[in-house]
């Protein structure tokens, strides 16, 4: 069969490694999946399906250091999870069976209980039986901290199927941000993760959650799955039907040919690649500085980051061999880019060394202050009608008694005229329309405290490059939200001022785990604010994946968020607002409304503030286009994200509550807060249009900006 697209030049400057145990781990796998009933007899593989896959070829290169018995536990988990999605796709895809799936998915968590002591039930096919066994050899050499985190990693990987069956059942593509993000579940590579830990070394559980540690997990995954995808595609989609492909994603999204949009996938692959790179040589070492790490905790970070490094390039190789994949000639392709390969000259060597360097480069050569002229606006997709607060006019005069009896007007970041420009009481009559008119000076308040800040941190320590005190305001800010009782620091300028105040008038009626979760919503975008910081600093724009996370946080969407969810009660189980349909809705919704502030602010940002976190210009440094290409690539992501909030609400809630088994009371809850975030959306256009803070006469006028005259308490915050 003729390969649908040659495959691209991959970026893999680290040579493969041979685990010496491969041949045992080979026969061991071999004895263990006939025992568990995978092979004859199945419906789903023959032994000669096992041999020519070689799952120990795979893991003997992607974990070459671990000894014999571990390698040959490692292979058993990925023959396993390579059964499970073949005999998940012959039993349930192919014939499109959503209720026997979702039955057959439920019952396998019952196979991975945290306590070994808590009884399972009798597997009743091989997938169980391969689970129960792998979960009972594997775990106990492990912590109670890491079983949790391997155990959510495997729900997600086995529930997210659920997903792809709903898609081919609809016959719908995903967006490319929906993609990769639903692509790190169902691809296993976090779950890959996990056993990369086994093998080299846990985290410490005072890191695993931060956000170094994170996205060297999520830039893993993302490498790992879109290279699968370009060695997958003629497999998966000419073969299969298979509508989780990020080369027909990214087809469908730009309307390119195949052969554009898997050179796209592979630039993406790079870029990634380059961010796993950036993140384990400047944001580690400064966790482990932060968090005070051991020795020992150091050494087990840094052995777990080597282990993620030699997944990918053993990974890579694996790919190059597999029957399973399309790679004719690929291997000797693949030659020049092994560094002291045979057969290639020092000018291919060079040539690809110059390319991935001109390509890590060109995130740092931003010019800022650039002439842009004013915004050029396109004509937004917006399906939700505008509905206002009645209480508007008096709010806004009581934010500007609140904003200064803050001292949030006295510090020279703000004024009366910059607050009036930004008139945050007009974005929150139309995210909150119903509300009362305490209610909504309350989110005005909330809305003028976030947008200070965001003010405030690149106008105050930016232009200082100082991270140390914005570090400490930081911390200073969690401090001011305490989770039991008044224990207030002294505040010492307007945004703690502020914060405190905000903080005690909000919580009131709150228990202690919803006053958590609230700070967390806030701590999340305070600390984003330290990151855009740490880029302006080295100029470096960031990749367009982790700008796209990353913004959601610094745009404030998780506490904005939650203000629309604190009336809900407890009428909703906490699961659900965890559940993929609800993440789903909300990242769509937070993508739709931060690319808005990035298309109205795209001149205020790069001509008058010299900032690189704008969508627009990520587009425009990682494809080297123009603006107006940017701009319509960004307008086509957020109409697709706008659709999928739409197809989220109209097809995935209905599905949610049967499967919760929800109330009706629940279902009206949610039903309310899908028609919140609504007004949301429709609030947060209708304000970028109407204010004066980002129009170009505006801006003009205001060109001098502001120095802070009050240097000794702005550096205490």
């Amino acid at each position: 069969m003729t390969q649908p697209f040659v495959l691209p030049h991959f970026y893999m400057p680290y040579p493969a490694r041979l685990n010496p145990h491969l041949d045992e781990a080979r026969a061991h796998s071999t004895v263990w999946a006939r025992e568990m009933g995978m092979l004859e007899g199945s419906g789903v593989w023959e032994q000669s399906d096992l041999d020519a896959h070689d799952y120990g070829l795979l893991c003997a290169y992607t974990h070459p250091d671990c000894d014999g018995p571990a390698l040959s536990l490692i292979t058993d988990w990925y023959v396993w999870v390579f059964f499970f999605d073949d005999h998940f796709l012959e039993v349930f895809k192919r014939s499109q069976d959503r209720d026997g799936g979702k039955a057959y998915l439920d019952r396998l968590p019952l196979f991975m209980p945290l306590d070994l002591s808590t009884p399972v039930p009798e597997p009743q096919n091989p997938v169980e039986a391969g689970l129960a066994d792998l979960w009972a050899r594997t775990v106990p050499a492990m912590s109670v901290d890491w079983r949790r985190r391997f155990s959510v990693a495997t729900e997600h990987l086995l529930n997210e199927s659920m997903w792809e069956l709903s898609n081919i059942n609809e016959g719908r593509i995903s967006n490319p941000v929906e993609y990769i993000e639903m692509r790190r579940k169902v691809g296993g590579a976090p779950w890959s993760a996990g056993l990369v830990e086994y093998a080299t070394a846990e985290v410490p559980a005072s890191v695993a959650e931060s956000r170094p540690l994170r996205v060297l997990m999520e830039t893993f995954s993302d490498g790992v799955h879109l290279r699968n995808d370009l060695f997958s595609y003629q497999r998966e989609v000419e073969d299969e039907g298979e509508l989780s492909n990020g080369v027909l994603v990214l087809e469908t999204f730009f309307g390119c040919t195949t052969q554009e949009a898997a050179e796209t996938v592979n630039d993406i692959l790079t870029s990634r690649l380059h961010q796993f790179e950036h993140t384990a040589l400047t944001e580690v070492p400064g966790l482990a500085l932060e968090k005070s790490l051991t020795p020992d905790e150091v050494g087990a970070v840094a052995a777990y980051t080597r282990g993620l490094q030699d997944w990918q390039s053993g990974g890579h190789e694996w790919h190059l061999r597999s029957s399973r994949y399309m790679n004719e000639g690929a291997l000797e392709e693949s030659r020049p880019f092994a560094l002291g390969g045979f057969g290639t000259s020092a000018a291919n060597i060079g040539a690809l060394l110059a390319s991935a360097g001109a390509e890590r480069m060109r995130a740092y050569t931003h010019v800022p202050y650039q002439r842009v002229g004013p915004s050029i606006l396109p004509d937004f997709y917006m399906p939700f009608r505008l509905n206002l607060s009645p209480h508007l006019d008096g709010s806004r005069h009581r934010l500007t008694d609140w904003t200064h009896s803050m001292g949030m007007l006295q510090e020279g970041v703000w004024d009366e005229d910059k607050l009036a420009a930004a008139d945050l009481p007009l974005c929150a009559a139309g995210i909150h329309p119903d509300a009362t008119a305490d209610a909504l000076d309350l989110s005005s308040a909330w809305l003028a405290w976030g947008t200070y800040g965001d003010d405030y941190y690149p106008l105050v320590f930016g232009h200082r490059r100082d991270l140390a005190a914005a570090r400490l305001c930081t911390e200073r800010l969690s401090a001011c939200m305490p989770i039991e009782g008044d224990g207030f620091p002294t505040p010492v300028n307007g945004m703690e001022r502020g914060l405190i105040d905000l903080w005690r008038r909000t919580t009131v009626t709150m228990t202690p785990e919803q006053r958590r979760t609230f700070r967390a919503a806030v701590d999340v975008m305070t600390e984003s604010w330290v990151w855009e910081l740490a880029n302006q600093t080295q100029n470096r724009i960031p990749d367009p994946i982790d700008y796209l996370e990353m913004r959601r946080a610094t745009f404030g969407s998780d506490l904005t968020m939650s203000l629309c969810r604190i009336g809900h009660g407890r009428t909703v189980p906490p699961e659900v607002y965890r559940s993929g349909p609800v993440q789903s809705l909300e990242k769509a919704a937070a993508d739709y409304a931060m690319l808005i502030n990035d298309v109205f602010s795209y001149q205020k940002e790069i001509q008058y503030e010299g900032e690189i976190h704008n969508g627009i210009l990520v587009v425009q440094n990682f494809f080297g286009c123009d603006y107006p290409t940017a701009l319509g690539i960004i307008h086509d992501l957020m109409t697709q994200r706008m659709q999928q909030f739409e197809h989220v609400a109209a097809h995935e809630f209905p599905v949610l509550y049967e499967d919760f088994k929800l109330t009706d009371e629940a279902r009206a809850t949610m039903d309310g807060y899908v028609d919140e975030l609504r007004n949301w959306l429709s609030g947060i256009l209708n304000w970028h249009q109407q204010v004066p803070r980002y129009k170009s006469d505006h801006l003009e006028s205001r060109s001098h900006g502001f120095l802070p005259d009050r240097g000794s308490a702005l550096m205490l915050g």
